[in-house]
Formats: structure tokens, sequence, C-alpha cells
């Protein structure tokens, strides 16, 4: 291998000036980022098997001295392996140094695509495929940026690791002897193609061996002539940055952002805003055309930008890419192979693309209710016979989940649904009160139940359009169901509790009752915690807003004590099911974990350099959501898609979830304290964990998070301490204050002027908008939506919608009710089409894919994602309390005492448990919002 003097060319100058001119180009994107990040010490939890990883010297300024433990090469001579330089380093007074260059290849290869790796190997075997330039920490006196020297990749290890679609190649390098220590890769893809980039090891220098850990796709010149940088693994403030580094940083960060000009290419690495201008297909249809969701008249956070052109009926409105074609999310952001080929992407859309079309195929029509229980029941027992011409992808997809279980032959398969958690241990639990009751502390939306603060009950909307602001729910009614107590002494006893969707969606009650098959109330139900320790409703008011030919409807159910109110009580529980299953997704699920949480990618990957230690820290936990929220907005909350079909807002579903972000959203009351404050769910004392003390002490949901909450909490505080321990050092971080003034000001510019965002002055403001971040993408997400299909997958436990209003005692519907009420109660339920439909996409969404990465858990193939042996002792010990809390949970829910999570068939609370398996599985906290 020829050795490359080192060379006076100037990094900023030769590669990287054109960045200033064409900020666009992503070439010399955010490299060093970490895609399966917390590798602490021995002892932690570690996920995965092999390793990968690279010839490790100690130091050595020759790297055939040792190799690591881990090392393929173990006990070998790597000196034929990596040959010296044709130039002697005893002549020309430079030390040799040797790179180790790890690429991922696809794991499953089609025969052409082996035949390209060949040709790629052997114009890598000449060195004319990668080009790597090794950057120093240390100015060049002559050129005023790192000095720099270059070689090109040659040959390939003779023996490959054990890992067949891992391959290492190498470059050696000769640097003068002041070099210093090298803190950056400049790498040039010469190939027609991209290629996978896990990381690159630097060997033979003093102090090393030298980790850039890349996890990135490095595009072909073809595309791009930028170089991509790739940065060492050491953390460094902006203020710290090496000398010769501080070019790079800061171009590399000017590349990632883009001009906001364009549309965006499959290979780009931009980040960038927009609001949501692309659900709506008026191109196609009439019918489809959907308003932008994001301004002053539909406030929401912003979405990541594609630049696609305007739509030809609606200049305001993105033209639509439908599926199978890919919406674009910048390149690292895409799914890896294991999750495309498995749950996520795959399965979705072949979800979408094949199965949904069979169920409509076999099922014939989209009106056919469910005539019995038993129907409902042979979904799970007997299955339902897909008819199908041939076989598709649903067929080929692996490790194809709980969901498809059997393929009988060539034109029909047998689509069967597992029993659901919610009547896998009591087949009625779902009929009884205080089942209904416990899901609103430790079911799949245990986040709107709040205590009961005064009476009466007053809606705060506008009595000039909606009615009298008085609720129906009278002192009386309620005092006949609080067994001898006053409503005021029950108030003052923080007894009574209310689920509250009056004024959320009364304004949308006409529009949506407008659709075919869909009737829905604005609702109020009052709950009261018994002497038992027992969470029971008691009343239920349903209204409808006055129309031009009706006054104002509101009718409050109690619960039964003859055959007919005992089935009308049933109908109005059903009718709050689904009110709180539309709530559930547009708000808590789609709007305050995924949509919210986009901004922060954004702006965590546009000011943020990936030396940063705050980027270090919230990289695991920004995994893969741009990708599954662009999946989204193709197939899920797009107009005329899944959301829209199967929940009561239909084509309002994304106006009802930006009203609830204009007036209830808040960033400061998305961390779990507050928000359990805010509720009445929980009172200050000091003495607890969190500063607060649960009124309801077995409210599953809030003291599982708690201990998620404080373990966070406690992780990120030392970590932000570690980093940010002088006076100022929040303050003068100018990318921290950048992104943080991003955020509010792009991500969220429809309350940027709100006064209740969090001032970035201390560290400890730092510490407690980073708790929330990271809680929001994973124990948040987690709670509400690894239970969708154990709690949504049995339709009358959970229905999405509803399709007729209770039958009232002048119509004629009452009659029909009067014979059969079984009947008139699973017709108002979804069609068995919505049914299967929302039951199969549930089952998808509440499922782990096999790659997933939990809190606190970590993966070989990153092992040194920071160079910090105190940050991997913190993360060490995040870890081992995640695994305390594991058992803490386990031993609560076999707890007697603990009735909302034990007991004759009731399912234990596990949402909240840190790991899990593939699956569905109703329990694990993945690091990130990935599905």
């Amino acid at each position: 291998m020829l050795a490359v003097k080192p060379t006076t060319t100037s990094v900023r100058s030769k590669f990287l000036s054109d960045n200033r001119q064409n900020p666009a180009i992503s070439g010399a994107g955010k490299n060093g980022r970490i895609r399966k990040t917390h590798i602490p010490a021995l002892g932690s939890r570690v996920e995965g098997s092999g390793s990968i990883r690279a010839v490790i010297s100690k130091g050595d300024k020759t790297v055939e001295t040792s190799s690591s433990s881990t090392s393929p090469l173990k006990g070998k001579d790597v000196s034929g392996i990596f040959p010296s330089s044709s130039s002697s380093s005893s002549k020309s007074g430079g030390i040799e140094v040797t790179a180790v260059v790890t690429i991922r290849k696809k794991m499953k290869e089609k025969i052409t695509e082996k035949m390209e790796d060949q040709w790629e190997f052997f114009i890598n075997g000449i060195g004319q495929g990668i080009l790597i330039q090794l950057i120093s920490e240390e100015i060049d006196p002559v050129t005023n940026s790192g000095k720099i020297v270059k070689s090109s990749v040659r040959g390939w290890l003779p023996k490959p690791s054990n890992l067949s679609h891992i391959v290492e190649f190498a470059a050696n390098f000769t640097v003068p002897v002041d070099f210093g220590n090298p803190g950056a890769i400049l790498v040039t893809n010469l190939h027609g193609k991209e290629f996978y980039l896990l990381e690159i090891v630097i060997h033979g220098f003093d102090g090393g061996p030298f980790f850039f850990p890349a996890n990135t796709w490095i595009h072909s010149r073809k595309d791009n002539p930028e170089s991509r940088i790739i940065f060492k693994n050491q953390a460094y403030l902006p203020s710290q940055t090496p000398a010769g580094l501080k070019d790079l940083r800061r171009e590399d960060l000017l590349s990632i952002r883009g001009n906001g000009k364009g549309e965006r290419k499959p290979h780009d690495r931009i980040y960038d805003y927009d609001v949501y201008n692309d659900l709506g297909n008026p191109d196609k249809d009439d019918d489809l055309a959907r308003p932008v969701i994001g301004g002053e008249e539909r406030p929401y956070p912003r979405r990541c930008r594609t630049g696609r052109p305007p739509s030809k009926s609606d200049p305001h409105s993105e033209s639509r890419v439908e599926k199978p074609h890919p919406v674009y999310v910048p390149r690292d952001e895409t799914f890896e192979e294991i999750k495309q080929n498995t749950f996520s992407a795959g399965r979705l859309k072949a979800l979408l693309h094949n199965l949904i079309p069979s169920l409509a195929a076999s099922l014939s029509s989209s009106d056919i209710p469910f005539k019995c229980f038993s129907d409902i029941d042979k979904l799970y027992n007997d299955g339902l016979l897909l008819k199908d011409d041939e076989p598709n992808e649903i067929d080929r997809i692996p490790f194809a989940g709980n969901l498809m279980k059997q393929i009988l032959t060539v034109g029909e398969r047998l689509l069967k649904y597992e029993i659901p958690a919610v009547i896998k241990r009591d087949r009625f639990a779902w009929l009884r009160d205080n089942e209904f009751a416990r899901q609103t502390l430790a079911g799949v939306n245990p986040v709107n139940i709040e205590i009961l603060k005064e009476f009466p009950i007053l809606s705060k909307l506008d009595p000039a359009v909606y009615g009298p602001p008085e609720s129906a729910i009278t002192k009386e009614l309620m005092e006949q169901e609080l067994n001898g107590l006053s409503v005021e002494k029950a108030i003052e006893d923080k007894r009574l509790f209310i689920l509250d969707y009056h004024d959320m969606l009364l304004p949308f009650i006409e529009k949506m009752n407008s659709l075919p098959g869909k009737k829905a109330y604005a609702s109020r139900t009052i709950l009261f915690y018994t002497h038992n320790g027992v969470l029971r409703p008691i009343a239920i008011e349903l209204s409808l807003p006055p129309t031009p030919s009706s006054p104002q409807f509101k009718r409050v159910y109690t619960r039964g004590h003859d055959a007919t109110t005992h089935w009308v009580w049933k109908l109005a529980k059903a009718h709050v099911c689904s009110v709180d299953a539309g709530i559930h997704q547009l708000v808590n699920h789609w709007l305050r974990t995924h949509a919210c949480m986009e901004p922060y990618i954004l702006a965590s990957h546009r000011q943020l350099s990936s030396m940063h230690p705050i980027f270090k820290l919230l990289h695991p936990h920004m995994r893969y959501t741009l990708e599954i929220n662009a999946l989204a907005r193709q197939s899920l909350i797009n107009g005329g898609g899944i959301i829209e079909a199967s929940f009561s807002p239909g084509k309002y579903a994304m106006e009802v979830s930006s009203a609830a972000y204009k007036s209830m959203w808040r960033f400061d009351m998305e961390a779990l304290p507050a928000d359990l404050l805010r509720r009445g769910m929980a009172v200050e004392d000091p003495s607890m964990p969190c500063g607060v003390k649960l009124v309801i002490e077995d409210y599953p949901y809030a003291a599982d998070g708690i201990l998620i909450w404080s373990a966070i909490k406690e992780y990120v505080e030392s970590y932000v301490q570690h980093f940010y321990s002088k006076p100022n050092s929040v303050k003068s971080d100018v990318e921290l204050q950048a992104w943080w003034h991003e955020i509010k000001n792009k991500g969220h510019p429809d309350k940027q002027d709100e006064p209740w965002w969090p001032k970035l002055d201390t560290k400890e403001d730092l510490s407690g908008i980073l708790t929330t971040m990271i809680w929001v993408a994973s124990g948040q997400h987690a709670a509400i939506n690894f239970g969708q299909y154990p709690f949504g997958g049995y339709v009358p436990n959970r229905p999405t919608l509803m399709r007729k209003f209770i039958p009232q005692e002048n119509e004629p519907d009452y009659e029909k009710f009067m014979l059969n009420p079984q009947k008139t109660f699973l017709s108002s339920l979804p069609t068995q089409l919505q049914a299967t439909k929302i039951m199969a996409v549930q089952d998808t969404l509440s499922t782990h894919s096999p790659d997933e990465e939990y809190l606190g858990q970590v993966s070989q193939l990153h092992t040194h994602w920071i160079n910090d042996q105190e940050i991997l002792k913190l993360f060490n010990k995040f870890s081992t309390t995640l695994e305390e809390i594991e058992e803490t949970i386990n031993k609560r829910n076999k707890d007697i005492h603990l009735k909302n999570r034990s007991g004759a068939g009731v399912p234990p609370y596990e949402l909240l448990l840190p790991s899990s398996g593939p699956g569905v599985t109703g329990r694990g906290i993945p690091n990130s919002i990935s599905i």
C-alpha cells in the first residue's frame, strides 16, 4: 500500500468552500452520529450478539504490536494485513498509521448486487473506490485549518468479521510527527452508489486507537461532490472545539440545514421545517382536499420539509407521494434493513397494500355489522378466510408477528387474530364498571382522567353558539351514587374524578355526525373513588350542540338496576370509549408524542453538532421517528387514510388534533410531574419522588411513570453537570441557545410567544428540558402506544367509532332496541370490515421490531459512542436503575392490595416495564418513537 505524504492543502478551502456558496448541498452533512448508542462499561444490559470491532492497538505507533480481544484478527500478525508504507517513516520522520473502515452490506442481496459487490471490492482494492482524509485537531499555520493527510482504501481484509454482511477495509497513512491527534475524517465515495459506513478506527497514534463512529450512508460523489465529515467520538462544547476542527464543525451544520429551497432528493441529509400541507390529495378527488395544519388558523408543530411542488388544484397544498413510493426523510433517518424487512415499514406497507384490500374483498361489503358476540370471537378462534388471487407481500414478510398466522393455499389465506390481553384472562371483564374505570388509570389512555375540582360543572365554550354552559349532571343525581357522601365532601376528600371531552369535541360534533356511518357525542364521565380503593363510573353526560332545527341535547345516564337501563348504560359507556379512543389517537398519541417530537429532532440536527454532548445524549431518542411520521402522513393521518376511516372525527381528525394543540398543549406541562399536578392527580410533596404524591396511590401509569421519570431525570442531571460545571456555561453555549430558540420559533412557531416556555439559562433549566424530551420519546410514548392492540383488539371494549346514537323513547329504533338490545349494541359498533382493519393496524402499531433499542439497553455495534469514562459510568448506573425498576413493577403487579394491576382475571400493568422481546408484548420502553 502506498504511503501518503502530508499535504498542506486546507480542508476548508479545498473541500468545503462550495458549502458556503451552496449550503443546500448535503454532502458534508452531520457525521459521527450514533445509530445505536449508550455503550457503557461492563455490567450493562447489552443487546445483540457478536462483535465487528476492528483491530485495536494500545497506543503503539505501529499497528502490528497488539490487537483487541474482540477483533476477528486476535492473535494474528496484522503487519501483513496492514502493510507498511513504501516510504520509510524513519527517513521521512513520519508515523505510520492505519485506518480500518467498517462497512455494512445488505443482509439479503440479489445475485446482481453480489456481483456489484465484487466489482466494488476490486475498485477499492486498487484504491479507486473510497478516498479518506485525516484531519488533525491542530492548526496548520500555513493554511490556518486543521492539518490534513490523504489516502485511499486499498484491498480488503483476508478474514472478514464473523458477520457476513460486515466488511472491513484498510487505508494507510504516513503522518508527520507533529500532526497531533486526529479529530475528523473526510470520506469521499467514488463508487456509483452509496454505501453504509459503520465506523472508522485509526491505529498507530500515541493515545490511540481513535474511534470515529459513523453509522451513516455515504452518498456517491456523482450525487453530491462534497465529502462527508466524520467526527471522532469525543464530545466538545462549541467553546472547547479544537482549533483544527472549528471550521468543519461550522460547515457540517451549514450543510445539514440546507437553504430551504428545492425538492429534496433521496440521498439528501437536509433537515428543515414545513407545515402539514401534504395530508390531502385534491388532485385526485375534491373529497380528499384537506386544510393546511399549521399556522394562525390551525396551529400545529412543524414537520420535516420535503420541498415537493404544490398540487395542481390547490397552491397551498403540497403534491402527494402515494405508496409504495417513499416520502422524503433525511437519508440517515430511514429504517435500517431489519426494521424495513420486518415490522414497521415492510409489515405496515404490506398491511395497507395487500391485507386491507383483501379484507374488503373477503367481507364484500363495508356495512355488515357483527350479528352476535360469537362473530367477534371467531376472529380469534377460527380466523377469517381471505380470498386472494395470488400470494403477496404479506406472505413473504419474515417475523410476520401475531397477526398473520397461517397460509393455506395460493388462493386462500387465514387471518387469525391473537386474543387481546383485556379478555384473555376474563372474557367478560369489559362489561363491568370497575374495568371501564380501571382503564382510565391502567389502560392505553391513562392521561385524561382529572380530579373534579368544583361543582357545578361548567363549559367554557361560547353559550351563544353552544347553548347553556351548565352540565346536566346535578348534585342530587350524583349523591344517589356517593354512598351517603355529599358532593362537597367528596370533592374535599379528593374522591370525585372526571373524564371530560365536552369542550374539546362539541365544536366538531355537528360536522362529525354529518359523515356517513358515524355518530358521536361530546361526553363527560364522573367517577367515584370508593372506600374499597376501587374507582367506578357513576354518571355519563352525552351532549349534542344546538342546530337550527333542534335545541342543545344533554342527557345524563347512570348505572343500571334494571334490564333497560343496564343496556342503555352499556351503550353510553361504549360512546365514551369511542370518544376516548379518538382523543387518545389524535391528541395524546399522535400530537403529544409523534408530532411534537419532530421539531426537537429537526432542531437537534440543525443546531447541535454531532460532537455536542447534548446531541450525543439525545441521539438514541430520535431514531426512526421522522420515518415513521412520514409513513403516517402518507397512509395513516392523511385524507382518506386509516385514522379518518376508523375513528369518529373522520375527515376532521387533524383539525381536532390542531384544536387540542391550540387549547391545551404546553411544553412545560409535558413533564410527568407537572401533568399530574395539572390534572389534580397528584399534590406537591417534597418528601416524595419527583416532589409529588399521587391522589390515587393505585394509579399504575403514574406510579410506574414516576419511577421511569426519576431515573431519566437523575441520569440527565448528572450528564449535564458533567459538561456544564462552570457558571454561565449553559447560557454561553451558542449551539445550545440556537437549538432552544429554533425549537420555539421554527418548530412551534404558532406558540413561540407563549410565556410558559422554560428559560434556558442554567444547567437546571437544561436538565428539565432534556428530561421532558426523553420522557416523551420513551416512557410516555410506550405507555400510550404498545397497549393499543392489548386493549383495543377486542372491539366492544374500545370501539374506535360508533355508528348510531343511543335510541330515545320517542324514536322508532327504541322498539327494536327493546326487542333485541344485543343487536342494537353490536350494530352501533364498527362494522366487521372497519373492526378488522383497525385491529390489524393496532396490532402492527403495538409491535416491537427485532432491532428495537430499549431504554437503558445497548447494542454491541456501537461500543464507542463517546470517549468519556465518567459518562459511561453514569449510563451504567442508569441501566442498573432501570433493571431495579423492572423488579419493582413486577412486585407491584403481584401485590393483591393494588386492585388496578392485580386480581382475578386482571392483566398486570406492564406498559412501563423497560425491556421487551419483539412482537406484541404489551411491555417495553424503546428509546425512541419508532412505530
